[in-house]
C-alpha cells in the first residue's frame, strides 16, 4: 500500500481497503475520502458495498473510495408518502401499460442514469467504466434495476446493490412527471414486503430528506450492513399487491 498526497491511502490490486474511520474528516479536503486505486471488478465492489464503502470517481480520475460519516439512510418504515405521490401512485396502478419491473432494462436505467444531467455538477460520475462494472455486478445477481414502465416505454427508475437483506441506492433518472419518484415508491414497497428496513442513500440531500431519509453515525450504519449482509437476499421480482404496503394510516401523507 502506498501514499498519495494527503496521506490517502493507494490501493494495489490486492490491498485490503483501510479501516473506514481512517476516511478523510471534515477538516480534509474531501470528507469521507477513504482510498484510491484497486479495479472495480465484482469481488472488489462486494467486499467495498460490505464494509460499508462505496466507489465515486469523474473521468480521468483513478477510482476513488468513499465512506462518509455521518451516513445518509432511509429507513423504510420513515418513507415519506406525500400526497401527490399517494395520488400518482394511484393513477399508475389503475392504468393500463404502467408497470413497475425489476431487472427487464438494467443498462437502460443506468445509461439514463448517466446521461442525466444533475443540479451543480458539470459531468456525471457514473463514468463508462462504473457503467460497465455495474452491469457485470447485475450479471452476478448483486446489481438491481427498478424501471418505471409507462405506455410500453421506460419512462424512469433507478438502480441498486444488493447483500444480503441490505440494499444501496445508486442512482435514478425520469423522463416522465414522478417516474424516478414511482420507482423508489415501488423500491421501499418491496423492501417492506420483503423484510428489507434499510436503504443505503449514501450522501445527504433535500430531496431524500423529504422523503423521510436521515443521517446516522457511519459507526451504527457499517454494524447494520454487516449484521444484513448474512441474510438471505430476496428474489427480485415486485407484485402489484406490494404497492399495500405503503397505502396503509402509519405512513405521513403530508
Amino acid at each position: 500500500m502506498r501514499k498519495s498526497p494527503h496521506t490517502l491511502p493507494w490501493l494495489d490490486a490486492n490491498d485490503a481497503f483501510p479501516l473506514v474511520d481512517t476516511a478523510w474528516g471534515e477538516s480534509d479536503p474531501a470528507p469521507g475520502l477513504l482510498a484510491a486505486g484497486r479495479t472495480l471488478n465484482v469481488p472488489t465492489l462486494l467486499q467495498a458495498y460490505a464494509l460499508g464503502i462505496f466507489p465515486w470517481f469523474g473521468v480521468g480520475q483513478p477510482v476513488l473510495w468513499w465512506s462518509p460519516d455521518p451516513r445518509m439512510v432511509l429507513r423504510t418504515k420513515d418513507f415519506r408518502l406525500h400526497r401527490s405521490l399517494r395520488k400518482s401512485i394511484g393513477h399508475f396502478r389503475e392504468t393500463p401499460g404502467h408497470d413497475i419491473r425489476f431487472d427487464t432494462a438494467f443498462a437502460q436505467v443506468i445509461g439514463a442514469c448517466a446521461n442525466t444531467p444533475r443540479a451543480g455538477q458539470a459531468g456525471t460520475w457514473i463514468v463508462p467504466d462504473m457503467v460497465q462494472a455495474y452491469i457485470a455486478l447485475h450479471g452476478a445477481g448483486h446489481a438491481h434495476s427498478v424501471e418505471t414502465w409507462i405506455d410500453g416505454e421506460l419512462a424512469g427508475g433507478l438502480y441498486c446493490v444488493n447483500i444480503g437483506g441490505m440494499v444501496f441506492g445508486e442512482s435514478m433518472f425520469a423522463h416522465r412527471t414522478d417516474a424516478s419518484k414511482l420507482a423508489l415508491a415501488a423500491l421501499v414497497a418491496f423492501c417492506r414486503a420483503q423484510g428489507l428496513t434499510m436503504i443505503d442513500c449514501q450522501q445527504n440531500t433535500r430531496h431524500l430528506a423529504s422523503l423521510g431519509a436521515a443521517e446516522i453515525p457511519r459507526a451504527q450504519f457499517v454494524a447494520q450492513v454487516a449484521s444484513s449482509a448474512t441474510q438471505t437476499p430476496p428474489s427480485w421480482e415486485f407484485e402489484p399487491l406490494y404497492w399495500n404496503q405503503l397505502l396503509t394510516l402509519e405512513f405521513r401523507t403530508t
